[in-house]
């Protein structure tokens, strides 16, 4: 039984934490204690699992915040203690790496980062989710792994009514994934296709911008959907999937869209361009460019059911579980083995799954 304490930077599920989910539900020999920095929807989920909880604060996601993850030094490095392995899910996560003494840290990169901090080499293994992502971090040796998707969710009703084709963005309403331009390709897209919808399905999870969200969910070319529990599987009823991100370090919507068959239209920036194929699955345009992005969107619609049983095929290489395979061995090859009597019983303890 490998002891792993994964901790993780919000109290919600976002893209990086589906992702460490679908990773420790498919690792049944991981004793699992989830570090979060409240008691949200993610701890609950832990309980639903089975798996042990702790509460670890980690200053909050804006920049600058890292100061504020000191406080929480102590208490990290006595859950450390009492594990095997340390699975830092993010960058965030990573404030807590130089305090962790000696145990082994896995650090998994999400991010498209702009520096490397030294201390980030103290990690025994380094995860990326990308070639875009891992040539950004100069001086350590990351495994790009990708990240991994449900071939076969479970069905979705859809939340919207009769009419289409529907061409449609999934996704939190933030600057970096750009919505915008959606809603300003909108138009040209219901002329070349009449009688198109172009939805927006999502929200401003983390109040990153709620000026810009408000905006572009409130815009006349599009209809807003608003969050959808089940996306994967939703995404089945939709005819083309846009994801006209700034920056992007994989883009796990657009395999999961693919997983079901529906063909992709993105932007040719970062880790998207490792994820689609241009004029095989899907389309590949140059960012802020409503233009070209809403001439790709009617190129895919035209040939939506080619695309989309290729689009079904290549989604396989992502699998999640042949991810957990291989990243789960990767990550117990660095553990290092504990005894029992180093399990804490004070305060630091991680709780049972119905604390």
């Amino acid at each position: 039984m490998t002891r792993v304490l994964a901790v993780c930077a919000v109290d919600r599920p976002g893209g990086a934490e589906v992702g460490l989910l679908r990773l420790l539900r498919r690792r049944p020999g991981w004793d699992v204690t989830l570090a979060t920095p409240g008691d949200g929807p993610l701890r609950s989920v832990a309980r639903a699992e089975g798996w042990a909880t702790a509460r670890l604060a980690l200053g909050g996601l804006e920049r600058g915040a890292g100061a504020r993850a000191l406080a929480s030094w102590p208490r990290a490095r006595r859950l450390a203690a009492a594990h095997d392995v340390v699975y830092l899910n993010g960058t965030v996560a990573a404030r807590v790496l130089p305090a962790l003494g000696g145990a082994c840290a896995v650090l998994h990169v999400h991010d498209m980062v702009e520096r490397v901090p030294r201390f980030w080499r103290r990690a025994a293994l380094v995860l990326a989710d990308s070639s875009a992502v891992a040539v950004r971090l100069h001086g350590l040796e990351a495994e790009v792994v990708g990240c991994p998707v449900e071939l076969d969710p479970p069905p979705a009703p859809r939340p919207w009514g009769d009419g289409g084709p529907v061409v449609g963005f999934v996704g939190r309403l933030e600057p970096r994934k750009a919505p915008d331009v959606l809603v300003a390709a909108a138009p040209a897209i219901r002329a070349g296709a009449p009688g198109a919808r172009v939805l927006l399905i999502g929200e401003d999870s983390y109040a990153v911008d709620p000026t810009y969200a408000r905006a572009v969910a409130g815009a006349a070319a599009v209809e807003h959907v608003g969050w959808v529990d089940n996306a994967p599987g939703m995404m089945r009823h939709l005819d083309v999937l846009v994801l006209p991100s700034r920056s992007e370090p994989f883009g796990t919507v657009l395999a999961e869209a693919m997983a079901v068959g529906t063909p992709v239209v993105a932007t040719r920036v970062d880790g998207l361009a490792e994820v689609v194929e241009d004029g095989v699955t899907g389309a590949l345009v140059a960012p802020d460019d409503p233009a070209a992005l809403a001439e790709a969107v009617l190129r895919v619609l035209a040939r939506r059911d080619e695309l989309g049983a290729a689009a079904a095929r290549a989604a396989r290489r992502w699998e999640a579980g042949a991810y957990a395979r291989r990243v789960g061995d990767l990550v117990e090859a660095c553990a290092v083995p504990i005894d029992t009597d180093r399990r804490l019983s004070d305060g630091g303890t991680a709780t049972g799954p119905c604390a």
